[in-house]
Parts: structure tokens; sequence; C-alpha cells
């Protein structure tokens, strides 16, 4: 099983997601300036087949895998994410959260994307402390590298039609970054894509759902076990 976070995250990201005993979990970390680049350092990270679960650019790494190795990807789970490519406004703002970074004010980056991450963008404190210790772990350097991978991202919903595995996408309905609509797009590329909302969850599902994850990952591999 390869796991693969989001953007400021690091595998603290899963830290109450129960995986499936028995399963070697790798976690990869998000330290490479392109996407591309990125789906090689997951396709080396195991050999053989595997399940890829990913939370929104970990996810956008997932669908460039399926896209270079659709036949290394035995089982996908992914959440908070979007299979289109990137809009105007967004190489924009990647640019300017970058020239912050590189200017010494990481921690006003870390301030500005908290409320995103978060049901409707009402930021609980625990939850603020948490995604602030996380996002201080992973340090500028990598988010400098995360944004540079961001404007690489390619629309992958294609790849998604040709991916013949078990696929789960978890959304979270009150996730203001990732809506509900670019799930069921994703949903609804995947053969055999099912759709699993969670009204009450923002971006960070796996830890406002840990359980649904869980659960999701679960089945996952259960069906991937059940077509071996």
């Amino acid at each position: 099983m390869v796991v693969v976070p989001g953007m400021l995250c690091d595998a603290a990201l899963w830290s109450d997601v129960a995986f499936p005993e028995g399963h070697p979990v790798h976690h990869v970390a998000l330290r490479r300036p392109d996407v591309g680049a990125l789906a090689d350092q997951v396709l080396a990270t195991v050999e053989g087949p595997f399940v890829l679960v990913g939370l929104s650019l970990g996810a956008i790494v997932g669908f460039e895998v399926l896209h270079r190795a659709p036949g290394r990807v035995a089982g996908l789970c992914v959440m908070a994410t979007n299979a289109a490519g990137p809009r105007p406004e967004q190489y924009a703002a990647w640019r300017e959260l970058d020239g912050l970074v590189a200017a010494g004010r990481f921690p006003e980056v870390v301030e500005r994307t908290l409320p995103d991450m978060f049901p409707g963008r009402q930021v609980p404190d625990a939850g603020a402390g948490r995604y602030r210790r996380m996002a201080g772990a992973v340090g500028p350097g990598a988010a400098r590298q995360q944004l540079a991978a961001q404007a690489t991202r390619q629309d992958r919903l294609a790849a998604l039609r040709s991916a013949d595995c078990p696929a789960l996408v978890l959304s979270g309905g009150r996730d203001t970054l990732c809506p509900p609509a670019f799930h069921h797009a994703i949903a609804a590329a995947l053969p055999q894509g099912q759709l699993r909302e969670l009204p009450d969850a923002g971006h960070l599902v796996p830890w406002q759902r840990p359980d649904a994850v869980s659960t999701a990952v679960h089945d996952v591999v259960t069906a991937v076990n059940a077509a071996a």
C-alpha cells in the first residue's frame, strides 16, 4: 500500500486511520517539483502492483501514476482532490505563495491555507494547532517544491477512464477547496469508481472522518483480494 499526502501534509495526516493489518504501508513525501517525478517516485517505492491511497495533491500524483503505469495500480482510494488541470487563477495564486515562502514568510502561507483545510472554512482551535505543526514539519523547502509541482498538473480524467481496478472516491460535503462536483467527475470517469459523500467533512478527511477513510481503504483491499 502506497500512501501519498496532500500539500503541506506528511504521514501525520494518516495517524488516525486504521490501515488493514498484514499490508505494509509506505508513506511517500512530496519533495519533488514535478508531478511526473512524484509519480515516478511512487512507482519506485514498491515492486509490482499496489493499492494507492491519496489526498489532494497526493491523489493528483496517483492520477499521474495511472496515466503512466495503469497496470501497477491494483486498487485506488482518493479524496479531497481534482483530476482536472489547473485554472488560470490557480497559477497566479501558487506564484504568489511561492514568493511569500521565498521571502521568508512561510508561516503566513500556512495561515492562508489553513481555513480551506476545515469544513466550511470554520477552523477549530485544536485542528489549527495540529495543522500548523504538520505544515511546520513539512517546511518551506518542501512547500516550494509542492507549489512548483502543482503547476505541472494536467487533466487526467482520460487516464481514469482506463483504470481497471476497484476505486473509492471520498468527498467532503463542506470541502471548499475541492468541492463535491470534482469528486462526482472523478467517480464517473473511473470504470469501477464508487463515490462516498461525507456531508460533515472538509478537506482534511483523514482527520475529520478517519472512520470513513479506514472503512474505504479496507473495502478497496477486500475488493482487490477478491479479484485476485
